[in-house]
């Protein structure tokens, strides 16, 4: 899928949910949140801080919480995403006529209100990385390699001990080093790619 310019773009993309989306939009852009294009889909934000994303898959769209666990949810209709998003709540939908604009309203103005109030998950600060034994092998049989490892920042290491580490099979294991080995060697983090805007 090609990178949208703007929010129309986005929108006229997901062609199967464009009409939704442009009600979900029409209720954001109500409020004082501005509106950018990051991670490849429409993001609201107050003061430079996300407060709100909003997106459409193959069969579901919605918008998501940047700080959802604050919300009360008194209507039970946020998801949490996954495990690994702490804070991430998403509202789903699967056609126009589940939304309600008072109600997503109601939500948007409170996470709103959240942020102003200073309620935000702060990322855990990773101190020591955990070295799988495969990266451990590699980095004994080519010193340039663990040189260039130790000169990334933790998190950089952190996503390519786990990237390495969640792999279920030998061959997975090796086919995702010699994936690896260019990145590394130039100090690129494994998701750099998609850290965009």
């Amino acid at each position: 899928m090609k990178k949208p310019g703007s929010v129309e773009a986005y929108i006229e993309e997901h062609t199967h949910f464009s009409e939704a989306l442009k009600v979900l939009r029409s209720v954001i852009t109500s409020t004082e949140l501005e509106e950018h294009i990051k991670w490849n889909a429409p993001v609201y934000s107050l003061q430079g801080k996300n407060i709100i994303g909003l997106g459409a898959h193959k069969n579901h769209f919605g918008i998501w919480f940047f700080n959802g666990v604050f919300l009360k949810d008194e209507q039970n209709l946020l998801v949490t995403a996954q495990e690994k998003t702490k804070g991430l709540r998403q509202m789903r939908f699967e056609s126009i006529n589940d939304i309600n604009k008072k109600t997503v309203l109601v939500y948007v103005k409170e996470a709103i209100e959240n942020q102003k109030l200073g309620k935000e998950i702060k990322p855990e600060k990773t101190t020591s990385v955990v070295i799988p034994k495969a990266l451990k092998n590699l980095f004994q049989s080519d010193a340039a390699m663990q040189t260039s490892f130790k000169m990334l920042t933790p998190y950089k290491q952190k996503e390519y001990c786990e990237y390495i580490e969640t792999a279920k099979r030998d061959i997975t294991v090796i086919s995702r080093l010699e994936k690896i080995k260019p990145m590394i060697l130039t100090g690129i983090g494994l998701n750099d790619k998609y850290k965009n805007g």
